[in-house]
């Protein structure tokens, strides 16, 4: 809990946390080793968006190794003094672990707006006061976070996305070379073409419900022949991102966008999310926190330690000649080989 807390988050935190024994850290002093832990992020940010002393403490974690959340698993509560913030800070904040080896489940993040009203969607379902629904979704998480029991999967069946050209491509040339280091696993690969998927259409709930019943969305075309069905079957899907202006392709985010009619009837935090990100100058990092937050957030996959690979290459074929990439490469996919569990 770094940084100065309200009495009102404090409530909420002691609320989300009691009967379990607790060691609280609020500044790098009192920062332990965190490997192998259970990890509550309570972070209250100020007007600007900011928690200074929480950033402190991810440096001082940074400085002690990439592996200093190894084996640790986490999840967010935080609260804004606005209705800004809350999101992008989280997402930051899972994607600075998770390069340190933290791991996460579907559905991390409890968000808090200043006037709660992120909660008037659950009041609907709840028929709770805002602030009671704030009290229980944070109660929930923290007990997720408790009652964590994967195990690996035996001979995972691999998704791959992409909607990218082989020739031009650096993206799928990593990929390639990544594919032939995890061998013999069971993988498909689904080429999200030009003209095959129309973006969501934003039906009403009770229309997305409907469609979802009939394993099929409004739109129908290759999301529902093909795409669905392969993602219902995958254990672990990787997507393939290109940075296309610091964000992800509109085809792979049209996929994403269109899932929510699958997402309201399939369990995604049984399945593993994994990326490779290639920019052609910089802004890996966007496209990989925006996987985090579409994805891992928003529609509940999980998160294993490691999750992006990425690189930054522009001419064709130039990153096959980055200095040390065989070695991430390697690395990569042992994580696949070694997180895909459920």
């Amino acid at each position: 809990m770094p940084g100065k807390i309200s009495d009102s988050f404090a409530e909420v935190v002691k609320i989300a946390t009691e009967n379990y024994k607790l060691t609280i850290v609020k500044t790098t002093e009192d920062l332990p080793a965190l490997k192998n832990k259970k990890i509550l992020f309570a972070v209250e940010l100020d007007e600007c968006g900011f928690n200074i002393p929480l950033f402190k403490m991810l440096l001082k974690l940074k400085e002690r190794g990439d592996d200093s959340l190894l084996g640790s698993r986490a999840v967010i509560i935080i609260q804004s003094s606005s209705e800004l913030f809350t999101k992008s800070t989280a997402q930051k904040i899972i994607f600075l672990t998770n390069q340190m080896g933290c791991r996460f489940p579907g559905h991390p993040v409890v968000e808090a707006t200043y006037n709660l009203n992120n909660f008037l969607t659950w009041q609907k379902t709840f028929k709770l006061p805002l602030i009671e629904i704030y009290k229980k979704q944070s109660k929930e998480l923290v007990k997720k976070l408790k009652e964590e029991n994967l195990k690996l999967i035996n001979r995972p069946k691999i998704l791959v996305l992409h909607s990218s050209l082989f020739k031009t491509s650096n993206t799928l040339m990593l990929w390639k070379m990544v594919k032939e280091s995890l061998g013999g696993e069971d993988i498909r690969e689904l080429h999200v073409e030009n003209g095959t998927v129309v973006d969501c259409r934003g039906c009403s709930y009770k229309t997305c419900i409907h469609y979802s019943e009939e394993k099929s969305c409004f739109y129908g075309g290759i999301m529902v022949k093909e795409i669905f069905p392969a993602i219902e079957e995958a254990d672990c899907i990787i997507w393939l991102c290109p940075n296309y202006n610091d964000a992800i392709s509109a085809k792979l985010t049209a996929v994403i966008n269109r899932m929510t009619v699958l997402y309201k009837r399939v369990k995604f935090g049984k399945k593993t999310i994994f990326s490779i990100v290639v920019s052609g100058n910089s802004g890996s990092d966007c496209v990989a926190k925006q996987l985090i937050g579409a994805l891992n957030v928003n529609k509940g996959f999980r998160l294993p330690p490691y999750f992006a690979l990425t690189a930054t290459a522009n001419d064709p074929g130039f990153v096959k000649d980055i200095p040390g990439i065989d070695k991430k490469i390697k690395k990569f996919a042992e994580d696949i080989r070694r997180e895909i569990k459920k």
